[in-house]
């Protein structure tokens, strides 16, 4: 008889079984998860029940606030564009934010849905009021009046003057001059432009002066150059091979 006792072999893994089993823990975590966005979605339209009242004191014209109730995996209740309540992770607390240039500001956050409500009375009301400032600085720039620009009168009135003729520029004595006092006065009116400055002319003479001497010099370096070439080289090469040199 063999008395060796018999070795108990190991389950084998049974992948049906755990996919099943899978399958039932992640429906039973989606359920667990639905039931907290239900939780979430109930005190959010609890509180939108609440803000309704605040939000339709705003003037009729106003439509910058509109409260929509958003789902999805994160509810949320926005009071405008840029504001909106949440739940914190406890699904007890509200928490009341606005988005601004710098990021995400937390105004107000409590688990009574009449502090939140009067945070968000408190946000509508700095809003209109901005909206206000707003339109009354648009009106004033639009109904600013145009300031004229101050001018002489007199400039105005010397065109037609000049149109007409040459001006008469009153006397000591109260009356207008004569036709030739005022022909000399419109002459001298209208003067010739500046002659000009005793410099300029000097300086004009002497670049004329500094230009001919300039020639003349270089019409005598040119002539003593040939003569020292006659007399140095050009009067024998003469001498040799055509006549005698003139001089």
């Amino acid at each position: 008889m063999n008395d060796k006792p018999e070795t108990e072999l190991a389950p084998q893994p049974d992948l049906a079984a755990a996919i099943r089993q899978a399958r039932v823990e992640n429906a039973e975590r989606a359920e667990a998860i639905a039931d907290l966005r239900e939780i979430e979605m109930g005190r959010l339209a609890l509180l939108e029940s609440a803000l309704k009242p605040v939000v339709g004191q705003a003037p009729p014209d106003v439509d910058m606030f509109d409260l929509a109730l958003a789902r999805g995996d994160h509810p949320r209740l926005f009071v405008d564009m840029i504001a909106f309540v949440d739940m914190a992770h406890d699904r007890r607390t509200y928490r009341f934010h606005q988005d601004t240039r710098n990021g995400r500001v937390l105004i107000a956050e409590s688990q009574s849905v009449d502090a939140i409500a009067a945070a968000v009375a408190n946000y509508v009301a700095r809003r209109l009021i901005e909206r206000e400032r707003a339109l009354a600085s648009d009106w004033r720039d639009a109904q600013a009046p145009q300031q004229p620009h101050k001018t002489d009168p007199q400039a105005h009135k010397a065109p037609q003057d000049e149109a007409k003729g040459p001006r008469a520029w009153p006397l000591a004595g109260g009356g207008r001059s004569s036709g030739s006092e005022a022909i000399e006065a419109a002459a001298g009116d209208w003067a010739a432009p500046p002659r000009r400055g005793f410099v300029r002319r000097l300086g004009d003479v002497l670049s004329v002066f500094l230009m001919m001497l300039g020639s003349i010099t270089l019409a005598l370096l040119i002539g003593l150059g040939g003569y020292l070439a006659w007399t140095m080289r050009l009067r024998d090469l003469w001498a040799q091979w055509t006549a005698p040199p003139p001089f």
